[in-house]
Protein backbone atom coordinates (compact mmCIF):
# COMPACT_ATOMS: atom_id res chain seq x y z
CA UNK A 1 0.00 0.00 0.00
CA UNK A 2 1.80 3.30 -1.00
CA UNK A 3 2.32 6.10 1.73
CA UNK A 4 -1.14 8.16 0.71
CA UNK A 5 -3.68 5.31 0.88
CA UNK A 6 -1.62 3.85 4.30
CA UNK A 7 -2.29 7.80 5.84
CA UNK A 8 -6.10 7.57 4.81
CA UNK A 9 -6.59 4.28 6.90
CA UNK A 10 -4.41 5.96 9.72
CA UNK A 11 -6.39 8.99 9.90
CA UNK A 12 -9.67 6.92 9.89
CA UNK A 13 -8.39 4.59 12.67
CA UNK A 14 -7.73 7.46 14.86
CA UNK A 15 -11.56 9.02 14.14
CA UNK A 16 -12.82 4.98 15.14
CA UNK A 17 -10.78 5.20 18.06
CA UNK A 18 -11.92 9.11 19.18
CA UNK A 19 -15.33 7.18 18.28
CA UNK A 20 -14.49 4.39 20.94
CA UNK A 21 -13.21 6.68 23.67
CA UNK A 22 -16.15 8.63 23.42
CA UNK A 23 -18.83 5.63 23.79
CA UNK A 24 -16.72 4.43 26.81
CA UNK A 25 -16.03 7.57 28.79
CA UNK A 26 -18.40 10.58 27.21
CA UNK A 27 -17.30 13.30 29.64
CA UNK A 28 -13.79 13.46 28.06
CA UNK A 29 -13.04 15.89 25.39
CA UNK A 30 -11.67 15.17 22.23
CA UNK A 31 -8.83 17.68 20.01
CA UNK A 32 -7.18 16.46 16.94
CA UNK A 33 -5.96 13.12 15.77
CA UNK A 34 -3.93 13.00 12.47
CA UNK A 35 -2.12 9.90 10.94
CA UNK A 36 2.09 10.14 11.29
CA UNK A 37 4.58 8.59 9.64
CA UNK A 38 4.32 5.09 11.86
CA UNK A 39 0.67 5.54 12.52
CA UNK A 40 -1.62 8.01 14.26
CA UNK A 41 -2.80 9.67 17.79
CA UNK A 42 -5.32 11.14 18.96
CA UNK A 43 -5.68 13.94 21.74
CA UNK A 44 -8.01 13.49 24.31
CA UNK A 45 -8.86 15.73 27.68
CA UNK A 46 -9.89 13.13 30.55
CA UNK A 47 -8.94 14.17 34.50
CA UNK A 48 -7.89 10.63 35.49
CA UNK A 49 -4.86 8.82 33.29
CA UNK A 50 -5.85 6.50 30.64
CA UNK A 51 -4.16 3.20 32.23
CA UNK A 52 -2.95 -0.10 30.20
CA UNK A 53 -6.50 -1.76 30.95
CA UNK A 54 -8.22 1.72 29.22
CA UNK A 55 -5.87 0.72 26.34
CA UNK A 56 -7.60 -2.66 26.48
CA UNK A 57 -11.17 -1.79 26.86
CA UNK A 58 -10.94 1.02 24.07
CA UNK A 59 -9.31 -1.16 21.56
CA UNK A 60 -12.01 -3.66 22.09
CA UNK A 61 -14.85 -1.31 21.83
CA UNK A 62 -12.89 0.20 18.15
CA UNK A 63 -12.88 -3.83 16.48
CA UNK A 64 -16.70 -3.55 17.66
CA UNK A 65 -17.03 -0.49 15.89
CA UNK A 66 -14.53 -1.91 12.64
CA UNK A 67 -16.88 -5.34 12.53
CA UNK A 68 -20.15 -2.98 12.71
CA UNK A 69 -18.89 -1.84 8.71
CA UNK A 70 -20.00 2.09 9.98
CA UNK A 71 -19.88 3.93 6.50
CA UNK A 72 -17.87 7.57 6.84
CA UNK A 73 -19.89 10.15 5.77
CA UNK A 74 -19.11 13.81 5.12
CA UNK A 75 -21.06 16.65 5.42
CA UNK A 76 -20.67 20.57 4.87
CA UNK A 77 -22.22 22.54 7.84
CA UNK A 78 -22.07 26.57 8.07
CA UNK A 79 -19.93 27.27 10.65
CA UNK A 80 -22.62 28.66 13.14
CA UNK A 81 -24.31 25.42 12.79
CA UNK A 82 -21.19 23.59 14.11
CA UNK A 83 -20.42 26.50 16.82
CA UNK A 84 -23.47 25.42 18.10
CA UNK A 85 -23.25 21.23 17.86
CA UNK A 86 -19.67 21.29 19.76
CA UNK A 87 -20.72 24.25 22.00
CA UNK A 88 -23.83 22.33 23.02
CA UNK A 89 -21.23 19.02 23.41
CA UNK A 90 -18.71 20.99 25.71
CA UNK A 91 -16.25 20.36 22.87
CA UNK A 92 -13.80 23.48 23.68
CA UNK A 93 -11.18 22.48 21.65
CA UNK A 94 -13.14 21.84 18.36
CA UNK A 95 -14.67 25.45 19.42
CA UNK A 96 -11.40 26.74 18.99
CA UNK A 97 -10.34 25.03 16.29
CA UNK A 98 -13.83 26.44 14.03
CA UNK A 99 -12.51 29.84 14.73
CA UNK A 100 -9.28 29.38 13.38
CA UNK A 101 -11.01 28.35 9.97
CA UNK A 102 -11.31 31.37 7.66
CA UNK A 103 -14.06 29.41 5.38
CA UNK A 104 -17.95 30.18 6.02
CA UNK A 105 -18.33 26.08 5.80
CA UNK A 106 -17.04 23.52 7.58
CA UNK A 107 -16.51 19.71 6.94
CA UNK A 108 -18.20 17.28 9.40
CA UNK A 109 -17.29 13.82 8.82
CA UNK A 110 -20.06 11.55 10.75
CA UNK A 111 -19.30 7.14 11.44
CA UNK A 112 -22.28 5.48 11.12
CA UNK A 113 -25.46 6.70 12.67
CA UNK A 114 -23.48 8.49 15.75
CA UNK A 115 -19.99 10.04 16.51
CA UNK A 116 -19.81 13.56 14.92
CA UNK A 117 -16.00 14.91 14.31
CA UNK A 118 -14.98 18.17 13.18
CA UNK A 119 -12.59 17.19 10.52
CA UNK A 120 -11.02 17.86 6.85
CA UNK A 121 -10.72 14.35 6.16
CA UNK A 122 -10.67 12.41 3.82
CA UNK A 123 -11.80 9.02 5.04
CA UNK A 124 -11.90 5.61 3.75
CA UNK A 125 -15.53 4.56 2.89
CA UNK A 126 -16.76 2.56 5.87
CA UNK A 127 -14.86 1.27 9.26
CA UNK A 128 -14.36 -1.99 7.83
CA UNK A 129 -11.70 -0.78 5.45
CA UNK A 130 -9.82 0.27 8.66
CA UNK A 131 -7.42 -2.61 8.61
CA UNK A 132 -5.44 -3.61 11.56
CA UNK A 133 -4.83 -1.70 14.31
CA UNK A 134 -3.29 -1.66 17.21
CA UNK A 135 -2.91 0.89 20.52
CA UNK A 136 0.19 1.68 21.72
CA UNK A 137 1.01 4.13 23.93
CA UNK A 138 0.04 6.97 26.23
CA UNK A 139 2.02 10.06 26.43
CA UNK A 140 1.17 14.00 27.60
CA UNK A 141 0.96 16.62 25.27
CA UNK A 142 0.12 20.10 25.25
CA UNK A 143 -2.56 21.98 23.19
CA UNK A 144 -1.00 22.88 20.33
CA UNK A 145 2.28 21.81 21.33
CA UNK A 146 2.27 24.86 23.40
CA UNK A 147 3.72 24.69 27.25
CA UNK A 148 1.22 27.02 28.01
CA UNK A 149 -1.94 25.39 27.20
CA UNK A 150 -3.32 22.81 28.87
CA UNK A 151 -1.82 19.41 29.09
CA UNK A 152 -3.78 16.49 26.98
CA UNK A 153 -3.22 12.83 26.89
CA UNK A 154 -2.30 11.88 23.79
CA UNK A 155 -3.15 7.85 22.65
CA UNK A 156 -0.98 6.65 20.06
CA UNK A 157 -1.70 3.66 17.54
CA UNK A 158 -0.89 2.08 14.50
CA UNK A 159 -2.72 0.85 11.49
CA UNK A 160 -1.89 -1.30 8.85
CA UNK A 161 -4.11 -2.92 5.64
CA UNK A 162 -3.72 -6.66 6.73
CA UNK A 163 -2.45 -8.56 10.14
CA UNK A 164 0.87 -9.53 8.62
CA UNK A 165 2.07 -6.25 8.56
CA UNK A 166 0.64 -5.25 11.46
CA UNK A 167 2.36 -8.31 13.24
CA UNK A 168 5.65 -7.00 11.52
CA UNK A 169 5.75 -3.44 12.26
CA UNK A 170 5.05 -4.51 16.08
CA UNK A 171 8.25 -6.72 15.89
CA UNK A 172 10.47 -4.24 14.59
CA UNK A 173 9.08 -1.68 17.22
CA UNK A 174 9.93 -4.44 19.82
CA UNK A 175 13.52 -4.97 18.87
CA UNK A 176 13.35 -0.47 18.25
CA UNK A 177 12.81 -0.64 22.16
CA UNK A 178 15.56 -2.43 23.18
CA UNK A 179 17.68 0.13 21.10
CA UNK A 180 16.15 3.14 21.99
CA UNK A 181 19.18 5.42 22.83
CA UNK A 182 17.24 7.06 25.52
CA UNK A 183 17.82 4.03 27.32
CA UNK A 184 21.37 2.60 25.90
CA UNK A 185 22.61 6.45 26.48
CA UNK A 186 23.10 6.30 30.21
CA UNK A 187 23.40 2.68 30.32
CA UNK A 188 26.25 2.97 28.56
CA UNK A 189 27.73 5.84 29.98
CA UNK A 190 27.22 7.95 26.87
CA UNK A 191 24.83 10.79 28.15
CA UNK A 192 22.49 12.22 30.37
CA UNK A 193 19.91 14.43 30.05
CA UNK A 194 18.47 15.81 33.32
CA UNK A 195 15.69 18.17 34.16
CA UNK A 196 17.93 20.26 36.36
CA UNK A 197 20.22 21.18 33.34
CA UNK A 198 16.99 21.82 30.87
CA UNK A 199 14.51 20.24 28.64
CA UNK A 200 16.55 19.31 25.31
CA UNK A 201 20.08 19.83 26.81
CA UNK A 202 22.58 16.94 26.88
CA UNK A 203 25.28 16.41 29.33
CA UNK A 204 28.14 14.25 28.03
CA UNK A 205 29.71 11.50 29.69
CA UNK A 206 33.62 10.90 29.48
CA UNK A 207 32.41 8.21 26.89
CA UNK A 208 30.03 9.89 25.40
CA UNK A 209 32.47 12.45 24.96
CA UNK A 210 35.06 10.26 23.48
CA UNK A 211 32.58 9.19 21.01
CA UNK A 212 31.80 12.98 19.97
CA UNK A 213 35.42 13.68 19.36
CA UNK A 214 36.06 11.05 17.36
CA UNK A 215 32.98 12.02 14.97
CA UNK A 216 34.43 15.48 15.16
CA UNK A 217 38.47 14.69 14.21
CA UNK A 218 36.81 12.39 11.05
CA UNK A 219 35.02 15.43 10.08
CA UNK A 220 37.82 17.77 10.33
CA UNK A 221 40.22 15.47 8.20
CA UNK A 222 37.74 14.37 5.62
CA UNK A 223 36.56 17.94 5.13
CA UNK A 224 40.11 19.27 4.31
CA UNK A 225 40.20 16.42 2.65
CA UNK A 226 37.58 18.10 0.38
CA UNK A 227 38.93 21.26 0.06
CA UNK A 228 37.37 23.23 3.14
CA UNK A 229 38.36 25.58 5.58
CA UNK A 230 37.35 25.22 9.10
CA UNK A 231 36.35 28.26 10.64
CA UNK A 232 34.45 29.52 14.30
CA UNK A 233 32.14 31.58 15.11
CA UNK A 234 30.57 33.81 18.25
CA UNK A 235 27.40 31.94 19.72
CA UNK A 236 25.91 35.41 20.00
CA UNK A 237 25.43 37.67 17.29
CA UNK A 238 23.77 41.00 17.48
CA UNK A 239 19.91 40.79 16.30
CA UNK A 240 20.57 43.41 13.39
CA UNK A 241 22.47 40.50 11.62
CA UNK A 242 19.52 38.06 12.02
CA UNK A 243 17.15 41.15 10.73
CA UNK A 244 19.34 41.13 7.67
CA UNK A 245 19.11 37.64 6.81
CA UNK A 246 15.39 36.85 7.33
CA UNK A 247 15.74 34.82 10.67
CA UNK A 248 13.95 37.03 12.67
CA UNK A 249 11.12 37.74 10.52
CA UNK A 250 10.76 33.95 9.98
CA UNK A 251 12.38 32.03 12.50
CA UNK A 252 12.09 34.57 15.38
CA UNK A 253 10.16 32.51 17.40
CA UNK A 254 12.32 29.68 17.30
CA UNK A 255 15.48 32.18 18.38
CA UNK A 256 16.43 32.98 22.14
CA UNK A 257 17.10 36.62 22.51
CA UNK A 258 18.17 38.96 25.06
CA UNK A 259 19.78 42.30 25.63
CA UNK A 260 22.83 43.87 26.84
CA UNK A 261 23.82 47.55 26.95
CA UNK A 262 19.98 48.52 25.36
CA UNK A 263 21.19 46.60 22.38
CA UNK A 264 19.53 43.07 21.50
CA UNK A 265 21.28 39.90 20.68
CA UNK A 266 20.39 36.32 19.76
CA UNK A 267 21.88 32.51 20.30
CA UNK A 268 22.24 31.46 17.12
CA UNK A 269 20.15 29.23 15.54
CA UNK A 270 22.22 28.68 12.52
CA UNK A 271 25.76 29.43 11.06
CA UNK A 272 24.57 30.98 7.92
CA UNK A 273 25.52 34.57 8.63
CA UNK A 274 28.63 34.34 10.31
CA UNK A 275 30.35 32.13 7.49
CA UNK A 276 28.71 35.17 4.55
CA UNK A 277 30.32 37.84 7.28
CA UNK A 278 34.20 35.86 6.37
CA UNK A 279 33.22 35.56 2.74
CA UNK A 280 32.32 39.29 3.06
CA UNK A 281 35.50 40.26 4.85
CA UNK A 282 37.85 40.80 1.77
CA UNK A 283 37.55 41.26 -1.77
CA UNK A 284 37.09 38.23 -3.58
CA UNK A 285 37.96 37.11 -7.13
CA UNK A 286 36.42 34.46 -9.17
CA UNK A 287 39.40 32.46 -9.14
CA UNK A 288 39.16 32.25 -5.53
CA UNK A 289 35.39 30.36 -5.79
CA UNK A 290 34.51 28.00 -4.78
CA UNK A 291 35.06 29.14 -1.06
CA UNK A 292 34.44 26.21 0.98
CA UNK A 293 33.44 27.13 4.78
CA UNK A 294 33.39 24.54 7.56
CA UNK A 295 32.53 24.72 11.06
CA UNK A 296 31.48 22.41 13.92
CA UNK A 297 29.03 25.07 15.20
CA UNK A 298 26.51 24.88 17.97
CA UNK A 299 23.44 26.36 18.15
CA UNK A 300 20.17 26.75 20.01
CA UNK A 301 16.94 26.47 19.12
CA UNK A 302 13.45 27.13 21.04
CA UNK A 303 11.91 23.57 20.11
CA UNK A 304 8.74 23.20 22.01
CA UNK A 305 9.15 20.92 24.79
CA UNK A 306 6.17 18.44 23.10
CA UNK A 307 8.38 17.65 20.55
CA UNK A 308 11.69 17.23 22.15
CA UNK A 309 12.75 13.87 21.97
CA UNK A 310 15.94 12.25 23.50
CA UNK A 311 18.76 13.31 21.27
CA UNK A 312 16.51 13.21 18.30
CA UNK A 313 15.24 16.36 18.58
CA UNK A 314 16.79 19.23 21.48
CA UNK A 315 17.31 22.14 22.18
CA UNK A 316 21.10 22.92 21.79
CA UNK A 317 23.18 20.67 19.22
CA UNK A 318 25.96 20.90 17.11
CA UNK A 319 26.65 21.09 13.38
CA UNK A 320 28.71 19.72 10.68
CA UNK A 321 28.02 23.22 9.04
CA UNK A 322 29.51 23.88 5.76
CA UNK A 323 28.54 27.11 3.46
CA UNK A 324 29.95 26.83 -0.41
CA UNK A 325 30.27 30.29 -2.17
CA UNK A 326 30.61 29.83 -5.89
CA UNK A 327 29.89 30.73 -9.30
CA UNK A 328 26.69 29.73 -11.04
CA UNK A 329 28.84 27.59 -13.77
CA UNK A 330 30.15 25.79 -10.87
CA UNK A 331 27.17 25.03 -9.10
CA UNK A 332 25.95 21.87 -10.10
CA UNK A 333 29.06 20.46 -9.78
CA UNK A 334 29.50 21.50 -6.25
CA UNK A 335 26.02 19.63 -5.33
CA UNK A 336 27.53 16.37 -6.89
CA UNK A 337 30.68 16.74 -5.06
CA UNK A 338 28.22 16.99 -1.98
CA UNK A 339 26.26 14.36 -2.60
CA UNK A 340 29.50 12.16 -3.50
CA UNK A 341 30.76 13.54 0.06
CA UNK A 342 27.78 12.43 2.04
CA UNK A 343 27.46 8.72 0.12
CA UNK A 344 31.50 8.48 1.04
CA UNK A 345 30.50 9.57 4.79
CA UNK A 346 27.57 7.42 5.44
CA UNK A 347 29.28 4.37 3.95
CA UNK A 348 32.61 4.96 6.83
CA UNK A 349 29.66 5.12 9.63
CA UNK A 350 28.16 1.75 7.90
CA UNK A 351 24.69 3.50 6.42
CA UNK A 352 24.90 2.05 2.90
CA UNK A 353 20.99 2.85 2.14
CA UNK A 354 19.45 6.14 2.40
CA UNK A 355 16.70 8.08 0.18
CA UNK A 356 16.32 11.55 -1.21
CA UNK A 357 13.47 14.30 -1.27
CA UNK A 358 13.81 17.21 -3.09
CA UNK A 359 11.49 19.85 -0.92
CA UNK A 360 10.48 23.18 -2.61
CA UNK A 361 9.32 27.03 -2.33
CA UNK A 362 7.52 26.92 1.02
CA UNK A 363 4.65 30.20 1.46
CA UNK A 364 6.56 32.18 3.36
CA UNK A 365 10.44 33.01 1.59
CA UNK A 366 12.56 35.42 0.30
CA UNK A 367 13.94 35.66 -3.09
CA UNK A 368 12.37 36.38 -6.88
CA UNK A 369 10.48 34.02 -8.44
CA UNK A 370 13.88 33.88 -10.91
CA UNK A 371 16.19 32.97 -8.36
CA UNK A 372 13.86 29.93 -7.04
CA UNK A 373 13.32 28.55 -10.47
CA UNK A 374 17.37 28.43 -11.06
CA UNK A 375 17.92 27.11 -7.42
CA UNK A 376 15.24 24.44 -8.28
CA UNK A 377 16.64 23.64 -11.29
CA UNK A 378 20.54 22.77 -10.52
CA UNK A 379 19.02 20.56 -7.33
CA UNK A 380 17.28 18.56 -9.48
CA UNK A 381 19.38 18.23 -12.60
CA UNK A 382 22.09 17.77 -10.17
CA UNK A 383 20.55 14.93 -8.84
CA UNK A 384 19.33 13.48 -11.87
CA UNK A 385 22.82 13.45 -13.49
CA UNK A 386 23.98 11.05 -10.76
CA UNK A 387 20.37 8.93 -11.30
CA UNK A 388 19.31 9.37 -8.14
CA UNK A 389 15.37 8.68 -7.20
CA UNK A 390 13.67 11.35 -5.40
CA UNK A 391 10.40 12.35 -4.30
CA UNK A 392 8.87 15.77 -4.52
CA UNK A 393 8.13 17.33 -0.96
CA UNK A 394 6.14 20.76 -1.63
CA UNK A 395 6.29 23.62 0.07
CA UNK A 396 9.05 22.68 2.34
CA UNK A 397 11.95 24.22 1.63
CA UNK A 398 13.81 26.82 3.62
CA UNK A 399 12.77 30.32 3.50
CA UNK A 400 15.78 31.22 1.60
CA UNK A 401 16.10 28.11 -0.98
CA UNK A 402 15.12 25.01 -2.51
CA UNK A 403 16.81 21.86 -0.96
CA UNK A 404 17.89 18.19 -0.79
CA UNK A 405 17.11 16.15 1.92
CA UNK A 406 19.25 12.49 2.02
CA UNK A 407 18.03 10.55 4.85
CA UNK A 408 19.44 7.07 5.93
CA UNK A 409 18.13 3.78 6.20
CA UNK A 410 19.12 1.96 9.72
CA UNK A 411 19.28 -1.22 10.81
CA UNK A 412 15.53 -1.41 11.16
CA UNK A 413 14.81 -0.21 8.33
CA UNK A 414 13.92 3.06 9.49
CA UNK A 415 14.68 6.62 8.09
CA UNK A 416 17.11 9.44 10.37
CA UNK A 417 16.91 12.96 8.60
CA UNK A 418 21.25 13.81 8.21
CA UNK A 419 22.45 15.50 5.57
CA UNK A 420 20.53 18.58 3.55
CA UNK A 421 21.87 20.82 0.94
CA UNK A 422 20.37 24.02 0.55
CA UNK A 423 20.82 26.03 -2.65
CA UNK A 424 20.57 30.23 -1.56
CA UNK A 425 20.27 32.82 -4.25
CA UNK A 426 18.71 34.97 -1.53
CA UNK A 427 21.07 35.59 1.21
CA UNK A 428 24.35 36.92 -1.20
CA UNK A 429 21.56 39.32 -2.00
CA UNK A 430 20.33 40.51 0.94
CA UNK A 431 24.40 40.69 2.26
CA UNK A 432 25.43 42.28 -0.81
CA UNK A 433 28.01 39.45 -1.29
CA UNK A 434 29.89 39.54 -4.71
CA UNK A 435 33.44 38.68 -6.42
CA UNK A 436 35.12 40.11 -9.42
CA UNK A 437 34.69 38.65 -12.57
CA UNK A 438 37.72 38.04 -15.30
CA UNK A 439 36.42 41.53 -17.26
CA UNK A 440 36.66 43.13 -13.31
CA UNK A 441 32.94 43.34 -12.95
CA UNK A 442 31.59 42.51 -10.16
CA UNK A 443 29.09 39.63 -10.08
CA UNK A 444 26.92 37.78 -7.23
CA UNK A 445 28.02 34.69 -5.95
CA UNK A 446 25.43 31.68 -4.96
CA UNK A 447 25.18 30.14 -1.68
CA UNK A 448 25.21 26.31 -0.46
CA UNK A 449 24.33 25.52 2.65
CA UNK A 450 25.10 21.73 3.43
CA UNK A 451 25.22 19.83 6.39
CA UNK A 452 26.27 15.85 5.81
CA UNK A 453 25.61 14.69 9.83
CA UNK A 454 23.27 17.44 10.50
CA UNK A 455 22.87 17.37 13.81
CA UNK A 456 25.69 15.57 15.69
CA UNK A 457 22.94 14.87 18.85
CA UNK A 458 21.07 13.51 16.68
CA UNK A 459 23.47 11.31 14.55
CA UNK A 460 24.77 10.08 17.73
CA UNK A 461 21.04 8.96 18.54
CA UNK A 462 21.15 7.24 15.27
CA UNK A 463 24.47 5.14 15.98
CA UNK A 464 23.70 4.17 19.14
CA UNK A 465 20.17 2.67 17.60
CA UNK A 466 21.58 1.30 14.66
CA UNK A 467 24.27 -0.49 16.00
CA UNK A 468 21.89 -1.38 19.32
CA UNK A 469 24.93 0.43 21.24
CA UNK A 470 27.60 -1.60 20.22
CA UNK A 471 29.24 0.55 18.18
CA UNK A 472 32.20 -0.24 15.53
CA UNK A 473 35.55 -1.15 16.95
CA UNK A 474 36.81 2.35 15.50
CA UNK A 475 33.98 4.60 17.26
CA UNK A 476 33.69 2.44 20.34
CA UNK A 477 34.43 4.45 23.34
CA UNK A 478 36.63 1.69 25.16
CA UNK A 479 37.88 -0.64 22.38
CA UNK A 480 39.03 -3.78 25.15
CA UNK A 481 38.34 -4.39 28.85
CA UNK A 482 41.67 -5.77 30.25
CA UNK A 483 40.51 -8.44 32.81
CA UNK A 484 42.83 -9.97 35.13
CA UNK A 485 42.15 -13.39 36.93
CA UNK A 486 43.81 -12.77 40.19
CA UNK A 487 45.35 -10.05 41.69
CA UNK A 488 48.32 -12.07 40.56
CA UNK A 489 48.07 -10.47 37.38
CA UNK A 490 47.17 -7.05 38.32
CA UNK A 491 51.04 -6.12 37.23
CA UNK A 492 51.21 -7.63 33.87
CA UNK A 493 47.73 -6.27 32.94
CA UNK A 494 48.76 -2.65 34.07
CA UNK A 495 52.09 -3.49 31.52
CA UNK A 496 49.72 -4.69 28.88
CA UNK A 497 47.32 -1.75 29.05
CA UNK A 498 50.48 0.99 28.84
CA UNK A 499 51.40 -0.62 25.69
CA UNK A 500 47.38 -0.55 24.24
CA UNK A 501 47.54 2.91 24.94
CA UNK A 502 50.94 3.39 23.15
CA UNK A 503 49.23 1.99 20.08
CA UNK A 504 46.28 4.26 20.41
CA UNK A 505 44.00 1.62 21.58
CA UNK A 506 41.32 2.47 24.26
CA UNK A 507 41.31 -0.30 26.98
CA UNK A 508 40.23 -0.17 30.65
CA UNK A 509 41.49 -2.48 33.27
CA UNK A 510 39.08 -4.43 35.47
CA UNK A 511 41.33 -5.09 38.63
CA UNK A 512 38.25 -5.64 40.76
CA UNK A 513 37.93 -8.87 43.33
CA UNK A 514 35.41 -10.50 41.22
CA UNK A 515 34.85 -13.26 39.71
CA UNK A 516 35.92 -13.61 36.05
CA UNK A 517 32.93 -14.57 34.97
CA UNK A 518 31.22 -11.44 36.56
CA UNK A 519 33.77 -9.51 35.02
CA UNK A 520 32.63 -10.94 31.60
CA UNK A 521 28.98 -9.90 32.11
CA UNK A 522 29.91 -6.76 32.83
CA UNK A 523 31.73 -5.71 29.83
CA UNK A 524 28.95 -7.71 27.71
CA UNK A 525 26.65 -5.23 28.99
CA UNK A 526 28.91 -2.95 28.81
CA UNK A 527 28.91 -3.39 24.61
CA UNK A 528 32.81 -3.57 24.74
CA UNK A 529 34.29 -4.82 21.06
CA UNK A 530 37.10 -7.17 23.06
CA UNK A 531 37.21 -9.03 26.12
CA UNK A 532 40.80 -9.49 27.08
CA UNK A 533 41.40 -11.88 29.99
CA UNK A 534 44.94 -12.46 31.59
CA UNK A 535 45.28 -15.71 33.95
CA UNK A 536 48.57 -17.01 34.97
CA UNK A 537 49.31 -18.95 31.52
CA UNK A 538 48.67 -15.56 29.71
CA UNK A 539 50.73 -13.68 32.28
CA UNK A 540 53.89 -15.47 31.54
CA UNK A 541 53.46 -15.87 27.93
CA UNK A 542 52.49 -12.39 27.99
CA UNK A 543 49.78 -13.39 25.79
CA UNK A 544 46.16 -12.75 25.94
CA UNK A 545 42.74 -15.03 25.59
CA UNK A 546 40.48 -12.85 23.55
CA UNK A 547 36.15 -12.71 23.39
CA UNK A 548 35.85 -11.37 20.26
CA UNK A 549 32.21 -9.42 20.56
CA UNK A 550 32.29 -7.88 16.52
CA UNK A 551 32.80 -9.37 13.08
CA UNK A 552 32.28 -12.47 12.19
CA UNK A 553 33.93 -14.58 15.19
CA UNK A 554 31.45 -12.25 17.78
CA UNK A 555 31.06 -14.95 20.76
CA UNK A 556 34.32 -16.98 20.11
CA UNK A 557 37.33 -17.07 21.98
CA UNK A 558 40.93 -17.37 20.75
CA UNK A 559 43.39 -18.29 23.10
CA UNK A 560 47.49 -17.55 23.47
CA UNK A 561 46.93 -14.26 21.55
CA UNK A 562 49.92 -12.36 21.27
CA UNK A 563 49.54 -8.76 22.05
CA UNK A 564 51.32 -7.20 19.06
CA UNK A 565 49.19 -9.59 16.83
CA UNK A 566 46.02 -8.17 18.18
CA UNK A 567 47.02 -4.62 18.15
CA UNK A 568 47.76 -5.13 14.26
CA UNK A 569 44.22 -6.25 13.69
CA UNK A 570 42.38 -3.60 15.86
CA UNK A 571 44.26 -0.60 14.11
CA UNK A 572 43.51 -2.34 10.78
CA UNK A 573 39.84 -2.45 11.99
CA UNK A 574 39.91 1.27 12.84
CA UNK A 575 42.03 2.16 9.83
CA UNK A 576 39.54 0.59 7.63
CA UNK A 577 36.58 1.54 9.69
CA UNK A 578 35.13 -1.70 9.41
CA UNK A 579 31.57 -1.63 10.06
CA UNK A 580 30.45 -5.04 10.81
Amino acid sequence: MDKKNLALIRHSCAHVMAHAVKDLYPGVLVAIGPAIEDGFYYDFDKREPFSPEDLQRIEVRMQEIIRADLPFSREEWPKEQAREFFQTQGEKYKLELIEAIPDDAVSIYRTGEGFLDLCRGPHVQSTAAVGACKLLSVAGAYWRGDERNPMLQRIYGTCFENTAELQAYLHRREEALKRDHRKLGPELGLFEMLPEIGAGLVLYHPKGAILRTLIEDYEKRQHRRQGYQQVIGPHILKSDIWVRSGHYAYYKDNMYTFSVDEQEFAIKPMNCPGHILIYKSTLRSYKDLPIRLFELGTVYRHEKSGVLHGLLRVRGFTQDDAHIFCREEQLKSEIKAIIDFVAQTMKDFGFNEWEVELSTRPAKSIGTDQMWQRATAALTESLQEKGLSFEINEGDGAFYGPKIDIKLKDALDRRWQCATIQCDFALPERFDLYYIDAEGKQQRPIMLHRVLLGSLERFVGALIEHYAGALPVWLAPVQAVLIAVTEKQHDVVRELGRQLEDAEIRAELDLRSEKVGYKIRDALLKKVPYILVVGEKEAAARTLSVRFERGPHKGSVQNNVALAEFIAAVQQQVREKQCS
